[in-house]
């Protein structure tokens, strides 16, 4: 039993276990596609630090992970999804080592293997896991840097530490922005004062620190200048720092929405970790050093991301490990309760009801109900949450519970990875464009319009060639004949489009691709 909890194989399996959906699965096309198509212009210009999207400046975000999607580019010579997910995938697994190594003295084997279980496990950090974002990058330079900075904290630190510490931090910051530097800062500060050792703080932030992050942010800021000049600079340093934190244009919440989002994000774990984590803060069970540094992380940092106007879900990543790890440490020291138990159960009944899903086929907007290995999927994580729940009230052992839902949850996911394939045209436009392209190059027309869709623009990474956004009076106007033209069937369904659509696709040839229609544009001279 022991040398199943320490070996690698829980990596291999989870690895199993997503194969299928980063095998199978298409670019979104919310912003997967658009940082592939980012990432093509990029590399067309010959830039290294300055990005546009369309000719349209986006400073939005470092270049660390466009870096590696230009280099899958160039390494295998198109984008591949098995590729670009390892980018999520990998960090995902260092995170947990690293959290494992770290607590490897305070938990017990079984603990530490639950842990795992439930951080991966855990919604948005499972998908985070093999989604195209650099949310999950960001998270493991935030954990390496304050897992560097507990080793010098305890002088179990080596010389190499004191570097390792703001190289950590400043890739977190090359990464995704200033939340990756804001995150170490505040929480090694206020961790520091809250132990009275206020005075130390010059080990960890003096100018050693400093000098690395200094010299990092140079070499960024002046790649940046010699591209783009001044104009992108002060969008990156201003419009994406501080106008984004104070008034933001993008993703703007209010104060209370990490509130809200807590308890989706950490499903189905969100009610054990809240209940576990309040209550030893109430009753003030919190002892040791390490206990302590993970609640002024988890607290620091959730009051910094509230503050900031930009907000998503997301964004709540880096501190996933430290809630479950948390959790954990203070678990091993609570017996077996009704509360703590009713807390893991309360959402493995909800899970044990999955195979009543299918009765209510309008929760499933735009999937394919007929599709069997739902079904399987759905009957399986059923299954395995009763099972959970056996263990949980049959034999009262929460930690197996949790690893045998857990479990579940992994087996369903590969079950229902197998159905991508059928469902890929509700989910993104790699099949859409693949038809469109076809038809194009039948009739020798290299012309794209889109009308009606997310983020049309960015097909161009799969057409090869600019995609014209038409709305209803240029459709009209009939000026993109002769092009192909892409367009939702709910459009042309409707009634507020059938005004100027039934004339204008009246005769037209059509191909159906999913939920859209690829039509080819001509007039009646040009047919002739």
């Amino acid at each position: 039993m022991k040398f199943i909890l320490r070996s690698p194989y829980f990596f291999l399996g989870v690895l199993l276990a997503l194969l299928p959906v980063i095998l199978l699965r298409d670019f979104t096309p919310a912003n997967e596609l658009r940082y592939l198509s980012i990432a093509d212009e990029a590399m067309s210009h010959g830039d290294l630090f300055t990005f546009t999207n369309h000719g349209i400046a986006y400073a939005d975000k470092p270049p660390l992970y466009f870096w590696i999607i230009m280099f899958g580019k160039w390494l295998l010579g198109s984008h591949y999804m098995w590729f670009l997910s390892l980018a999520s995938l990998i960090p995902a697994f260092v995170v947990i080592h690293i959290m494992d190594k770290w607590v490897a003295k305070e938990i017990n084997d079984l603990g530490r293997f639950t842990a795992k279980f439930m951080l991966m496990s855990t919604g948005l950090f499972l998908g985070l896991s093999v989604t195209l974002r650099m949310d999950m990058l960001m998270c493991m330079f935030i954990t390496l840097s304050l897992c560097t900075f507990y080793k010098i904290y305890t002088g179990a630190n080596n010389k190499l530490d004191t570097f390792l510490f703001p190289f950590y931090i400043f890739m977190a910051l090359f990464s995704k922005g200033p939340i990756g530097l804001l995150i170490p800062l505040l929480s090694t500060i206020i961790f520091l004062y809250q132990k009275k050792r206020i005075k130390t703080v010059a080990l960890y932030w003096g100018w050693k620190t400093w000098s690395v992050l200094l010299a990092g942010c140079l070499i960024w800021f002046t790649g940046v200048y010699i591209e783009d000049g001044i104009g992108y600079l002060s969008n990156l340093l201003l419009n994406q720092t501080i106008g984004r934190s104070v008034n933001s244009f993008h993703h703007k919440e209010p104060f209370y929405y990490y509130f809200v989002s807590f308890w989706y994000s950490l499903a189905p774990w969100s009610l054990l970790i809240a209940g576990v984590i309040l209550s030893a803060f109430k009753k003030g069970i919190i002892k040791t050093d390490l206990e302590r540094l993970f609640m002024v992380i988890i607290v620091v940092s959730f009051i910094l991301l509230s503050c900031i106007s930009s907000k998503l879900a997301v964004y709540l990543t880096p501190i996933f490990p430290f809630l479950v790890y948390l959790t954990i440490l203070i678990m091993q020291r609570l017996t077996w309760n009704r509360w703590l138990a009713l807390s893991v159960a309360l959402p493995t009944v909800c899970l044990s009801l999955a195979f009543l899903l299918p009765l209510f086929p309008d929760s499933f907007v735009h999937f394919d109900l007929n599709n069997p290995i739902l079904y399987v999927a759905i009957g399986l994580l059923s299954l395995s949450a009763w099972s959970a729940l056996f263990l949980l009230y049959g034999k009262r052992k929460i930690e197996q519970s949790i690893i045998a839902l857990a479990t579940g949850i992994f087996i369903s996911v590969f079950v229902a990875a197998w159905a991508l394939p059928s469902l890929n045209p509700e989910l993104g436009y790699a099949d859409l464009c693949a038809v469109a392209k076809k038809v194009g190059d039948e009739r020798h027309i290299y012309k794209y319009t889109a009308f009606g869709l997310k983020r049309a623009d960015n097909m161009d990474v799969f057409l090869k060639h600019n995609v014209e956004i038409a709305t209803s009076d240029s459709l009209q106007d009939d000026k993109y004949s002769p092009s192909i033209l892409i367009i939702k069937n709910s459009d042309i369904k409707s009634q507020g489009s059938i005004r100027f659509l039934s004339t204008i696709l009246k005769g037209k040839e059509v191909h159906t691709v999913g939920p859209y229609s690829v039509i080819v544009l001509t007039n009646d001279k040009q047919r002739k």
